[in-house]
Protein backbone atom coordinates (compact mmCIF):
# COMPACT_ATOMS: atom_id res chain seq x y z
CA UNK A 1 0.00 0.00 0.00
CA UNK A 2 1.45 3.50 -1.07
CA UNK A 3 0.22 5.36 1.71
CA UNK A 4 -1.95 7.80 -0.26
CA UNK A 5 -5.60 8.25 -0.92
CA UNK A 6 -5.84 11.72 -2.09
CA UNK A 7 -6.58 13.53 1.01
CA UNK A 8 -2.67 14.90 0.75
CA UNK A 9 -1.77 14.15 4.18
CA UNK A 10 1.11 12.38 3.25
CA UNK A 11 4.22 13.70 4.90
CA UNK A 12 1.97 15.01 8.01
CA UNK A 13 2.54 13.98 11.79
CA UNK A 14 -0.26 13.45 14.30
CA UNK A 15 -0.81 12.36 17.97
CA UNK A 16 -3.74 9.14 18.41
CA UNK A 17 -4.22 9.09 22.22
CA UNK A 18 -6.06 5.56 23.12
CA UNK A 19 -4.86 4.29 19.88
CA UNK A 20 -4.15 0.67 20.77
CA UNK A 21 -7.90 -0.20 20.32
CA UNK A 22 -11.44 0.55 19.25
CA UNK A 23 -11.99 3.63 17.49
CA UNK A 24 -8.16 4.75 18.38
CA UNK A 25 -7.01 1.81 16.33
CA UNK A 26 -8.73 2.28 13.43
CA UNK A 27 -7.80 6.26 13.44
CA UNK A 28 -4.12 5.24 13.36
CA UNK A 29 -4.20 2.84 10.89
CA UNK A 30 -6.31 4.83 8.89
CA UNK A 31 -4.10 7.90 9.29
CA UNK A 32 -1.26 5.32 8.75
CA UNK A 33 -2.09 4.42 5.26
CA UNK A 34 -2.94 8.11 4.41
CA UNK A 35 1.03 8.47 4.88
CA UNK A 36 1.02 10.16 8.35
CA UNK A 37 3.22 9.16 10.93
CA UNK A 38 1.18 8.67 14.10
CA UNK A 39 2.41 8.43 17.53
CA UNK A 40 0.14 6.37 18.87
CA UNK A 41 -0.81 6.37 23.29
CA UNK A 42 -1.99 4.27 25.65
CA UNK A 43 -2.37 5.17 29.45
CA UNK A 44 -1.24 1.38 30.39
CA UNK A 45 -1.20 -1.30 27.50
CA UNK A 46 1.74 -0.65 26.06
CA UNK A 47 1.39 -3.62 24.32
CA UNK A 48 -1.32 -2.88 22.46
CA UNK A 49 -0.23 0.12 20.77
CA UNK A 50 3.20 -1.90 19.79
CA UNK A 51 0.63 -4.43 17.55
CA UNK A 52 -0.91 -1.68 16.09
CA UNK A 53 2.60 -0.36 14.94
CA UNK A 54 3.08 -3.93 14.08
CA UNK A 55 0.29 -3.76 12.02
CA UNK A 56 0.72 -0.61 10.19
CA UNK A 57 3.86 -1.47 9.09
CA UNK A 58 2.35 -4.47 7.59
CA UNK A 59 0.16 -2.43 5.75
CA UNK A 60 2.37 0.44 4.82
CA UNK A 61 5.77 -1.17 4.02
CA UNK A 62 7.56 0.93 6.29
CA UNK A 63 7.79 2.05 10.32
CA UNK A 64 4.75 4.86 10.75
CA UNK A 65 3.98 4.04 13.83
CA UNK A 66 5.52 5.36 17.23
CA UNK A 67 3.55 3.56 20.03
CA UNK A 68 4.11 5.11 23.63
CA UNK A 69 3.09 4.74 26.81
CA UNK A 70 1.08 8.00 28.42
CA UNK A 71 -1.42 8.66 30.62
CA UNK A 72 -3.11 11.96 29.32
CA UNK A 73 -4.08 13.16 33.44
CA UNK A 74 -0.62 13.63 33.41
CA UNK A 75 0.40 17.24 32.00
CA UNK A 76 4.56 15.69 31.94
CA UNK A 77 2.91 12.66 30.24
CA UNK A 78 1.40 15.25 27.64
CA UNK A 79 4.18 17.08 26.83
CA UNK A 80 6.82 14.00 26.72
CA UNK A 81 4.61 12.70 23.76
CA UNK A 82 4.79 16.29 21.60
CA UNK A 83 8.57 16.28 22.50
CA UNK A 84 8.16 12.49 21.18
CA UNK A 85 6.43 13.70 17.68
CA UNK A 86 9.10 16.77 17.39
CA UNK A 87 12.32 14.39 18.18
CA UNK A 88 11.08 11.44 15.96
CA UNK A 89 9.26 13.42 13.21
CA UNK A 90 10.16 16.72 13.45
CA UNK A 91 6.76 18.33 13.29
CA UNK A 92 3.12 18.15 14.56
CA UNK A 93 0.50 18.85 12.46
CA UNK A 94 -2.52 16.68 14.01
CA UNK A 95 -3.90 16.02 17.44
CA UNK A 96 -6.61 13.37 17.98
CA UNK A 97 -8.44 13.60 21.55
CA UNK A 98 -9.58 9.88 21.51
CA UNK A 99 -8.70 8.47 24.97
CA UNK A 100 -11.14 8.35 27.39
CA UNK A 101 -13.12 6.08 29.78
CA UNK A 102 -16.96 5.21 29.72
CA UNK A 103 -19.72 3.83 31.78
CA UNK A 104 -18.22 0.56 32.46
CA UNK A 105 -15.90 1.83 34.78
CA UNK A 106 -19.56 2.53 36.64
CA UNK A 107 -21.28 -0.38 35.99
CA UNK A 108 -20.94 -3.49 33.84
CA UNK A 109 -24.74 -3.52 33.21
CA UNK A 110 -24.93 0.19 32.60
CA UNK A 111 -26.57 -0.41 29.37
CA UNK A 112 -29.80 -2.36 30.99
CA UNK A 113 -29.68 -0.71 34.66
CA UNK A 114 -28.93 2.90 34.32
CA UNK A 115 -26.80 3.70 37.66
CA UNK A 116 -28.24 6.83 39.60
CA UNK A 117 -25.83 9.78 40.11
CA UNK A 118 -25.38 9.46 43.64
CA UNK A 119 -24.91 6.04 43.49
CA UNK A 120 -21.23 6.60 41.30
CA UNK A 121 -18.29 6.30 43.38
CA UNK A 122 -16.56 9.76 43.71
CA UNK A 123 -12.93 8.29 42.81
CA UNK A 124 -14.89 6.95 39.33
CA UNK A 125 -16.78 10.10 38.79
CA UNK A 126 -13.23 11.53 39.35
CA UNK A 127 -11.57 9.33 36.80
CA UNK A 128 -13.58 9.40 33.97
CA UNK A 129 -13.82 13.43 34.17
CA UNK A 130 -10.02 13.82 34.48
CA UNK A 131 -9.15 11.08 31.38
CA UNK A 132 -12.32 12.56 29.02
CA UNK A 133 -12.03 16.22 30.08
CA UNK A 134 -8.93 17.23 31.78
CA UNK A 135 -6.84 15.00 29.28
CA UNK A 136 -8.00 16.20 26.24
CA UNK A 137 -6.68 19.86 27.24
CA UNK A 138 -3.63 18.94 28.89
CA UNK A 139 -3.16 17.29 25.44
CA UNK A 140 -4.12 20.31 23.24
CA UNK A 141 -2.34 22.87 25.45
CA UNK A 142 1.08 20.77 25.08
CA UNK A 143 0.31 20.30 21.43
CA UNK A 144 -1.06 23.94 20.41
CA UNK A 145 2.65 26.07 20.46
CA UNK A 146 3.97 23.53 17.31
CA UNK A 147 0.86 24.04 15.91
CA UNK A 148 0.80 27.91 15.94
CA UNK A 149 4.53 27.88 14.76
CA UNK A 150 3.67 26.12 11.86
CA UNK A 151 0.55 28.35 11.31
CA UNK A 152 -1.36 24.95 10.60
CA UNK A 153 -2.90 22.34 12.50
CA UNK A 154 -5.91 19.97 13.30
CA UNK A 155 -7.66 19.22 16.48
CA UNK A 156 -10.04 16.57 16.68
CA UNK A 157 -12.14 15.87 19.71
CA UNK A 158 -14.08 12.02 19.95
CA UNK A 159 -17.42 12.97 21.58
CA UNK A 160 -20.70 11.16 21.13
CA UNK A 161 -24.73 11.29 20.14
CA UNK A 162 -25.82 14.48 22.00
CA UNK A 163 -29.16 12.18 23.07
CA UNK A 164 -26.43 9.62 24.75
CA UNK A 165 -24.71 12.75 26.80
CA UNK A 166 -28.91 13.37 28.48
CA UNK A 167 -29.17 9.83 28.55
CA UNK A 168 -30.62 8.39 32.39
CA UNK A 169 -28.01 6.54 34.40
CA UNK A 170 -25.20 8.01 32.28
CA UNK A 171 -22.81 10.47 34.37
CA UNK A 172 -20.18 10.71 34.59
CA UNK A 173 -19.61 10.04 30.76
CA UNK A 174 -22.62 11.90 29.64
CA UNK A 175 -21.52 15.26 31.16
CA UNK A 176 -17.98 14.57 30.48
CA UNK A 177 -18.54 14.67 26.85
CA UNK A 178 -20.66 17.54 26.93
CA UNK A 179 -17.74 19.57 28.53
CA UNK A 180 -15.34 18.55 25.54
CA UNK A 181 -17.61 20.09 23.23
CA UNK A 182 -17.90 23.09 25.27
CA UNK A 183 -13.97 23.16 25.26
CA UNK A 184 -13.76 22.24 21.25
CA UNK A 185 -16.40 25.10 20.73
CA UNK A 186 -14.41 28.08 22.82
CA UNK A 187 -10.57 26.21 21.29
CA UNK A 188 -12.17 27.21 17.94
CA UNK A 189 -12.83 30.41 18.85
CA UNK A 190 -9.03 30.97 20.85
CA UNK A 191 -7.79 29.63 17.40
CA UNK A 192 -9.80 31.55 14.83
CA UNK A 193 -7.47 32.48 12.25
CA UNK A 194 -4.40 31.00 13.31
CA UNK A 195 -4.83 28.06 10.34
CA UNK A 196 -5.41 25.58 13.40
CA UNK A 197 -9.32 23.90 13.43
CA UNK A 198 -10.80 22.42 16.41
CA UNK A 199 -13.65 20.06 15.50
CA UNK A 200 -15.89 17.29 17.38
CA UNK A 201 -15.75 14.39 15.29
CA UNK A 202 -18.42 10.78 16.63
CA UNK A 203 -19.59 7.75 15.33
CA UNK A 204 -22.88 8.48 15.48
CA UNK A 205 -24.14 5.28 17.49
CA UNK A 206 -22.90 2.65 19.60
CA UNK A 207 -19.49 1.35 18.56
CA UNK A 208 -17.70 -1.61 18.65
CA UNK A 209 -14.87 -0.38 21.21
CA UNK A 210 -13.55 -1.66 24.43
CA UNK A 211 -16.38 0.63 26.07
CA UNK A 212 -18.97 -2.23 25.62
CA UNK A 213 -19.19 -4.67 28.26
CA UNK A 214 -18.25 -8.28 28.01
CA UNK A 215 -21.39 -9.70 28.78
CA UNK A 216 -23.20 -8.46 26.02
CA UNK A 217 -25.14 -10.78 23.76
CA UNK A 218 -24.29 -11.13 20.09
CA UNK A 219 -27.75 -10.54 18.86
CA UNK A 220 -26.87 -6.41 20.62
CA UNK A 221 -23.23 -6.65 19.16
CA UNK A 222 -24.58 -7.09 15.93
CA UNK A 223 -26.21 -3.97 16.06
CA UNK A 224 -23.01 -1.71 16.96
CA UNK A 225 -21.29 0.22 14.53
CA UNK A 226 -17.38 -0.27 12.79
CA UNK A 227 -15.00 1.65 14.58
CA UNK A 228 -13.58 2.00 11.06
CA UNK A 229 -17.00 4.18 10.26
CA UNK A 230 -14.51 7.51 11.74
CA UNK A 231 -11.86 6.91 9.69
CA UNK A 232 -13.27 9.02 6.13
CA UNK A 233 -14.48 11.93 8.13
CA UNK A 234 -11.09 11.79 10.27
CA UNK A 235 -8.85 12.42 7.60
CA UNK A 236 -11.46 14.68 5.60
CA UNK A 237 -11.31 16.90 8.83
CA UNK A 238 -7.35 16.63 8.56
CA UNK A 239 -6.85 17.27 5.41
CA UNK A 240 -6.51 20.59 3.50
CA UNK A 241 -10.27 20.54 2.28
CA UNK A 242 -11.68 21.54 5.73
CA UNK A 243 -9.71 24.54 6.50
CA UNK A 244 -12.13 26.71 6.70
CA UNK A 245 -14.40 24.18 8.78
CA UNK A 246 -13.91 25.01 12.60
CA UNK A 247 -16.06 24.31 16.06
CA UNK A 248 -18.33 22.09 14.54
CA UNK A 249 -19.43 18.33 15.17
CA UNK A 250 -19.15 15.67 12.21
CA UNK A 251 -21.43 12.55 12.83
CA UNK A 252 -19.69 9.84 11.08
CA UNK A 253 -22.89 7.83 10.51
CA UNK A 254 -24.35 10.22 8.31
CA UNK A 255 -20.98 10.95 6.22
CA UNK A 256 -21.71 9.93 2.57
CA UNK A 257 -18.01 11.37 1.42
CA UNK A 258 -15.95 8.31 1.24
CA UNK A 259 -14.52 9.09 -2.07
CA UNK A 260 -11.14 11.13 -2.19
CA UNK A 261 -11.94 14.78 -1.74
CA UNK A 262 -15.06 14.75 -1.97
CA UNK A 263 -17.60 16.76 0.38
CA UNK A 264 -19.95 15.43 3.57
CA UNK A 265 -23.37 15.25 3.50
CA UNK A 266 -25.14 18.54 4.71
CA UNK A 267 -26.35 17.14 7.41
CA UNK A 268 -23.66 15.50 8.69
CA UNK A 269 -21.88 18.85 10.06
CA UNK A 270 -23.34 20.85 12.58
CA UNK A 271 -22.03 23.63 15.14
CA UNK A 272 -20.32 22.11 18.48
CA UNK A 273 -22.48 22.76 21.60
CA UNK A 274 -25.68 22.86 22.13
Amino acid sequence: MSGSDGHGLAGRVAIVTGGGRGLGRAMTLGLAQAGVRVVATAARELAEVEAVAREAERACGDDRVRPLLADVTRAEDCAAVVRAALVRFGRLDILVNNAGRGMKYVSDTFLTEPTRFWEVAPDTWRMVTDTNVNGPFLMARAAVPAMLEAGWGRIVNISMNRETMRRRGFSPYGPSKAALESETAIWAQDLADSGITVNALLPGGATLTGMIPEGLPDSARDGLLSPEIVVPPLLWLCSDAAAAVTGKRLDARKWMGVQPGSQPAQDALEDVGW
